[in-house]
């Protein structure tokens, strides 16, 4: 909790030390109102004039109103306090999660991490807000009425001690039952999103296979489980409230009824005092109690607090794997090389290597393709040149460099890369294929047309109402598949980088959209090195040099014709995608 609010910025607790201000003379007024009222009892009980009980009725009006302002006031100051702050702690959360490689996002899941940056955050503003009000007042409050009491009647004071104790020991109590529960709860509502992401990404899938009674067992399931734990706190918390009352109703008349004997037993002259000084007390004891319900109105939220600042320091103290070089630009003279030198990679937690010892040198205007069966390590290879993860052994070096010698930004500035699944996000097919900072000048409309042209997205672009200025959906969800990797490639070639990267980025293509883009795409990047990973050969067939991977292993490269005759894997693959006749066999 504590660094949690050291992250309080001086503007911050610069309007925080003016809340305190007002608190103190909030309760200073507060705690003055019983005086005006024994005052007033006094003068009413010795037959004071009415003017007299008018100018104290006058005070005590005016502190009550000064404590209504100084409470306005507060709630303003504590409001825009904890808005302020959320505001901050969300930036400072998503430019930790965008410093995080696929390793520290899959160690807390994206579901986790969007209700750590909303929900959790929100609990913490809440408190803040509340906390100014509540939990600096109560205490301040509590000391000050009681120390107001210390000269009072012992026997009252006696009375009050226990009561107090009362709330005290039950407080501890459901402290200690709600707290594993709120971080159950939690825990909870990363799993109810998780749920409702799972079925909204796959509603097609979902409907096709007429899932929908599978997934709502599941909803329920985790709605279930959520609600349950939810009402069992709530209900323990909710023994709060009655029990207070309870304590507020019994000391009052605790009070009238010790106070009752000691007026009997008090002498005619003693009983004004002891009845004056009875109405300050009980006064002084209702804003002791009034404290402790203060008190519990946070306590009733603050087990969860707890559990959401954890949770968010735990983003926020997570250190990325992958930090900056020190190279903030690639080196003159060398320009579009890429090479492995003995490079084995084990994923995370991962038990075996996903590659072994793979070392090759793609250079300047080059066209690699890898391909092999499904988990041979092909994406893998080259998701370890943009350091989405970093090697386990050996070094992958970028124009002669090693890539972790590269700030992230400069070495990505040289990429040009296209994913297997197409992301495309919400706003135009413009803002889509000029998306990004390469370190060069924003591309223009002619710059975007072209990339558009030569991705093969040109016609079906044209058609769209508002063409280039068509509004896509989160998701690229109102276009197709193969409009989605088209789009994307098309990112990739408006960047105009020197390396391009394509990570099986051609398989929901049709196979004359895939010649034609090739053939364009050929023509377009001369001079600029290709990467590619394919499922189909016929994508590949026509690189410079084919490198073959299986399990891991580099078990083949060269041209097509070298490999038809070298390579067992690789005319496996040919052999089963092509016929005799267009294998030339």
């Amino acid at each position: 909790m504590i660094k949690m609010f050291s992250r309080l910025k001086p503007r911050e607790w610069l309007l925080t030390f003016i809340s305190l201000v007002f608190i103190v003379g909030q309760v200073w007024l507060d705690l003055s109102v019983p005086f005006y009222m024994a005052e007033i009892t006094r003068i009413v009980t010795t037959g004071g004039q009415l003017s007299e009980v008018l100018i104290v009725g006058l005070f005590m009006l005016g502190a009550t109103l000064g404590s209504a302002v100084a409470s306005i006031i507060i709630g303003f100051v504590a409001a825009h306090v904890g808005a302020s702050f959320s505001q901050s702690l969300r930036g400072d959360l998503f430019r930790r999660v965008e410093s995080f490689s696929l390793d520290e996002i899959n160690k807390f899941s994206t579901a986790s991490l969007i209700t750590r940056t909303t929900n959790d955050i929100t609990q913490i503003q809440m408190l803040v807000a509340m906390g100014m009000q509540l939990i600096v007042r109560a205490p301040i409050m509590a000391v000050w009425a009681l120390s107001a009491m210390a000269g009072g009647n012992w026997e009252w004071t006696a009375l009050t001690g226990a009561l107090v104790a009362v709330v005290v020991i039950m407080i501890s109590i459901l402290m200690a039952y709600a707290l594993p529960r709120f971080r159950k709860i939690q825990d909870l509502t990363d799993n109810l999103n998780l749920v409702t992401r799972e079925n909204l990404t796959g509603i097609r899938v979902v409907r096709a296979y007429n899932a929908e009674s599978f997934q709502e067992k599941k909803f329920d399931k985790a709605n279930e489980d959520f609600t349950s734990t939810s009402l069992s706190v709530v209900r323990a918390m909710q023994i709060m409230n009655p029990v207070m009352r309870l304590v507020m109703s019994g000391l009052s008349l605790g009070i009238f009824w010790i106070g009752a004997f000691l007026i009997q037993a008090a002498t005619i002259e003693g009983r004004i005092d002891i009845f004056a000084n009875m109405v300050v007390f009980s006064q002084y004891a209702m804003h002791v109690i009034m404290s402790f319900m203060m008190l519990t109105m946070i306590l009733i939220i603050l087990p969860r607090v707890m559990v959401s600042v954890k949770r968010v320091n735990e983003v926020l103290e997570t250190e990325p794997k992958i930090l900056d070089g020190h190279i903030s630009a690639t080196p003159e003279g060398v320009v579009g090389e890429v090479e492995f030198r003995n490079v084995s990679f084990k994923y995370p937690d991962g038990e075996d290597y996903a590659l072994y010892d793979i070392s090759f040198k793609a250079e300047r205007g080059e066209t690699v393709a890898l391909i092999g069966s499904t988990g041979s390590g092909k994406s893998t290879i080259v998701n370890l040149v943009p350091r989405f993860y970093d090697t386990t052994q050996g070094q992958v070096l970028v124009n002669g460099v090693d890539v972790k010698d590269y700030t992230q930004e400069a070495l990505r500035n040289t990429l040009g890369y296209v994913p297997q699944k197409a992301a495309i996000f919400s706003g135009t097919v413009s803002s889509n294929v000029a998306f990004g900072s390469s370190g060069k000048p924003q591309p223009s409309e002619n710059d975007v047309r072209a990339a558009v042209s030569i991705a093969q997205a040109l016609p079906f672009v044209e058609d769209m109402e508002n063409s280039f200025e068509a509004h896509i959906a989160q998701g690229g969800t109102n276009i197709s598949g193969g409009e989605k990797q088209r789009l994307s490639i098309a990112r990739a070639i408006c960047r105009r980088p020197e390396i391009y990267i394509f990570d099986d980025s051609f398989s929901a293509l049709d196979y004359k959209t895939d010649k034609d883009l090739r053939a364009a795409l050929q023509a377009e990047t001369q001079g600029a090195t290709c990467l590619i990973v394919a499922q189909r050969i016929g994508t590949i067939r026509g690189a410079d040099r084919i490198l073959v991977l299986d399990e891991g292993r580099l078990v083949g490269t060269g041209t097509h014709e070298i490999l038809m005759k070298s390579c067992e894997v690789y005319r496996e693959i040919a052999q089963s995608q092509l016929s005799v006749e267009e294998l030339g066999l």
